[in-house]
């Protein structure tokens, strides 16, 4: 594996048409474009293994008007997704950027795979987060990669990051999207149980050759995609490699110093280092108060693109919604002594007899909106963090954060603390130092409502994107059911960030701006790097991705078509 030695250093080249910094979706994406449209590329990242959050992530590509959407019964346009976003982001401000990322979405898709670096399909059914707005769609707007074999990597599957822990199973078995129902219905349905018994033949098979499994989905699937394109397009890749700052020409960028080298880039250097989620410094200026240090996303991205370009004069955005795109998370330490953060997204909150309640032992939120409104939820209540509370029903059935379903035995989860477990709710608030008739209180009208389906509090349940979270085969609101069957259980969930959404001012061609407003020559961003279309909102699932992907993909374009300096 290549790392940061002067031997390495030595088989660089001095010279190069584009560089780019960072290996995660929006990073691979701009080198392997810009390869594809007949430049010499470089794409260094500064740790051991490529891509980045995008390959502990779902994987999910928002996609406005995308080509595959009417192919699952859900034709798009992008009429609809401007109406859609004039209702769910606030402000005209980045209104040009936000404008120029659904103008070539489509494109962009379309281009990445006609070009190979991308095998995407649509999702059938996933509802926009804010499906009563006017142009949410349910569906087809959103794609995901389309499975990938590892194996066709050979040696280089050792360059990609694994999945988080917690979202494998059997020793680095991924589940996809589709096969989950089949998990929860094992020994409850024929055609189940064979499914299941398909798959866990088929990992058995591919442990025997490799150290986790080869059968790839969500975001380990979309960086595998990308590694294997940068391969095939030829694009120089160096891991372990950390630009010091960018080389300068009077304003314009020309290229980077790596370990006191000069590395030059006739056209120009894109910067995708994953944006400021674990630099305490950045989080104490632009995130709220409250949000506390916890980051689900990839523990390098520590505002490196930040550094480089706001000393060649650039602008870091500011305004936005909170700064970061927000997930709770539970946390506990794994037996290898790692600190965990599991991601409550799309597993638990939403399903039937789960209720959050914060320290005074009082429901604060719908459970089932999107991650995001959840932490602001928990933002805007000021009292982080809170307790998701079950019972002995739930968990066997759904599992519960990092506990997967049907667990037969739950003391190891109770003895590192992840779990807490008592025989009445008013134990369970004794254990969690709440107020114990306030907490058995607030559980008897959650029981008394959901006997009937309803939730006047809260109105859990009532669209599209709430009933998609929850479980289908219970009735009549498919998130709600009474909290009933002892022994009941709480785990802890504190705010987190999945991603940071303030970042380098751009232009619609993802070009970095000054101060001033005007574009430094040579340096563009994209990625978590660049502030985010969606100013600080979350409209519907990949909306990270999605603008990721088409301002790689636009920054290429414009580097191919910016006529090279003379050296």
């Amino acid at each position: 594996m290549p790392s940061d030695t002067p031997d390495v250093l030595r088989t660089m080249s001095d010279r190069y048409d584009v560089i780019v910094l960072g290996a995660g979706a929006g990073g691979m994406t701009a080198a392997a474009s810009a390869a594809a449209l007949g430049l010499r590329v470089l794409l260094l990242e500064k740790t051991p293994l490529v891509g980045g959050t995008t390959a502990i992530s779902g994987g999910m590509v928002w996609a406005p008007a995308n080509d595959k959407s009417a192919s699952v019964g859900w034709p798009d346009t992008l009429e609809a997704a401007r109406l859609y976003l004039a209702a769910t982001v606030s402000g005209e401000h980045n209104a040009a950027v936000r404008d120029s990322f659904l103008r070539h979405a489509a494109r962009a898709m379309a281009w990445l795979e006609a070009q190979g670096i991308l095998h995407l399909q649509p999702v059938a059914l996933y509802p926009d987060y804010y499906p009563t707005l006017p142009g949410a769609a349910l569906g087809g707007r959103v794609l995901e990669p389309v499975s990938f074999d590892a194996r066709s990597l050979g040696p280089d599957f050792a360059l990609l990051h694994p999945p988080l822990p917690e979202f494998t199973a059997f020793g680095g078995m991924m589940v996809p999207r589709a096969d989950l129902v089949h998990f929860r219905n094992i020994g409850r349905s024929w055609r189940s149980t064979l499914r299941v018994a398909a798959l866990l033949s088929r990992h058995a098979s591919q442990r025997l050759s490799h150290p986790r499994g080869t059968s790839l989905v969500l975001g380990n699937a979309l960086a595998a995609h990308l590694l294997l394109a940068l391969r095939r397009l030829r694009v120089e890749l160096h891991v372990a490699h950390t630009a010091e700052r960018l080389l300068l020409e009077g304003d314009r960028v020309c290229g980077v110093v790596v370990a006191g080298r000069a590395l030059r880039a006739s056209r120009g250097v894109v910067l995708a280092t994953g944006g400021f989620s674990h630099s305490q410094e950045w989080r104490r200026e632009v995130l709220p108060r409250g949000a506390g240090q916890l980051s689900a996303a990839h523990p390098d991205n520590t505002a490196d693109g930040f550094a480089l370009a706001t000393a060649a004069g650039a602008l870091v955005e500011r305004r936005g919604e909170g700064g970061a795109f927000w997930a709770p998370v539970s946390r506990f330490t794994r037996h290898d002594g790692t600190v965990a953060l599991f991601p409550h997204t799309v597993t638990d909150r939403g399903k039937p007899g789960a209720i959050a309640v914060n320290g005074r032992a009082r429901r604060f939120v719908n459970e089932s909106l999107s991650y995001h409104e959840f932490v602001r939820a928990m933002l805007r209540d000021g009292n982080p963090p809170v307790h998701l509370i079950v019972d002995a029903h739930f968990v066997w059935l759904y599992g519960l954060g990092a506990i997967r379903p049907f667990t037969l035995s739950l003391r190891d989860w109770q003895r590192i603390g992840y779990l807490t477990e008592a025989a009445d709710i008013r134990g369970l608030a004794q254990a969690l130092h709440l107020d114990a008739a306030q907490l058995a209180d607030t559980v008897e009208r959650f029981n008394r409502f959901a006997r009937v389906g309803t939730d006047p509090d809260f109105h859990r349940g009532e669209d599209a994107y709430q009933r998609y979270l929850g479980d289908p085969q219970h009735a009549p609101n498919p998130c709600l059911r009474p909290l009933e069957r002892s022994p009941f259980y709480a785990i802890t969930l504190y705010p987190a960030d999945l991603g940071t959404s303030a970042g380098l001012a751009t232009d619609a061609s993802a070009r970095v701006l000054d101060t001033d407003g005007v574009s430094i020559p040579g340096l563009y961003a994209c990625g978590n790097d660049m502030n985010s279309v969606m100013n600080g909102a979350y409209p519907g699932p990949g909306i990270t991705l999605g603008p990721a992907l088409t301002f790689g993909f636009l920054a290429a374009e414009s580097l191919a078509e910016r006529t090279a300096p003379k050296d």
